[in-house]
């Protein structure tokens, strides 16, 4: 099992940061869950600038999150720091953060700010994977990462760019495949770490099957995006190995952390 996984048992990851109670993939969110809440996994996703600076936004556009417009890969990194990234977090639509300097960060940041802490990356768009691998690497941060992707060729590109160096979970294609083979009790075996499931998708049931069937290849099941504390126990209870949340304050208190 990669040294990722090593920090704790069931693993918190917190979404973003937190999208409820921070503004989402922010520094301000990350700081929140970590040095707040002592969240040791964050979860987060990578896009790139014009100058192929790997930052760390969900959307392929800045309009939901900035009060800019346009799309990220539009935008210089420098340009990109002239948006606020709080702008549209609302709690009660009295955007208390606006105007208070949170932008929108680089990827290298974060391994910067907290050397101990482990990431969990999206790579949201295509062609990013050498430019996020030569962050990581910079950052002596191989076993401390772990890449997923809606999309199985980023991963398995990923994979070849650092000869395996680094945790990746599972795509679709694979994570389908496991699914299936649970029916019947059997399971598969591909070189991913971690099958990262969504608890509720199209009816694919998050059972004691699947959970049985992806300890037996070796790897890590998590599930996202669970909010609700009643959810968080069932899964747990389940046998699941890591909850993605974007109440990591929930989770700690289901945790009693």
């Amino acid at each position: 099992m990669s040294d990722y996984f090593s920090v704790e048992h069931p693993i918190r990851l917190a979404h973003r940061g937190s999208r409820v109670l921070w503004p989402e993939n922010t520094m301000h969110a990350f700081r929140g869950a970590v040095e707040d809440l002592g969240f040791a996994y964050i979860e987060l996703d990578v896009r790139l600038t014009a100058d192929r600076i790997p930052v760390v936004i969900h959307d392929a556009t800045i309009d939901r999150t900035t009060d800019g417009t346009g799309k990220v890969s539009d935008y210089t990194f420098d340009e990109l720091g002239t948006f606020d990234a709080a702008y549209h977090f609302d709690p009660d639509r009295g955007f208390p953060l606006r105007g208070t300097g949170i932008r929108i960060s680089r990827l290298e940041e974060l391994y910067r700010t907290w050397p101990e802490v482990r990431l969990n990356i999206d790579l949201k768009a295509s062609n990013e994977e050498w430019a996020v691998a030569e962050v990581v690497r910079a950052a002596d941060a191989e076993h401390r990462t772990l890449i997923g992707s809606f999309v199985d060729g980023r991963i398995a590109r990923f994979r070849r760019i650092t000869q395996g160096r680094v945790a990746v979970s599972a795509g679709p294609t694979a994570s389908a495949a496991m699914w299936s083979a649970s029916r019947v009790g059997r399971t598969t075996h591909r070189k991913v770490q971690a099958y990262q499931l969504p608890f509720d998708y199209r009816g694919l049931r998050v059972d004691r099957k699947l959970i049985d069937a992806v300890h037996r290849a070796g790897a890590h099941i998590h599930l996202w995006t669970v909010n609700e504390a009643d959810e968080m126990r069932r899964f747990l209870d389940l046998g699941v190995d890591g909850i993605v949340t974007d109440r990591p304050d929930i989770l700690n208190e289901v945790l009693a952390v």
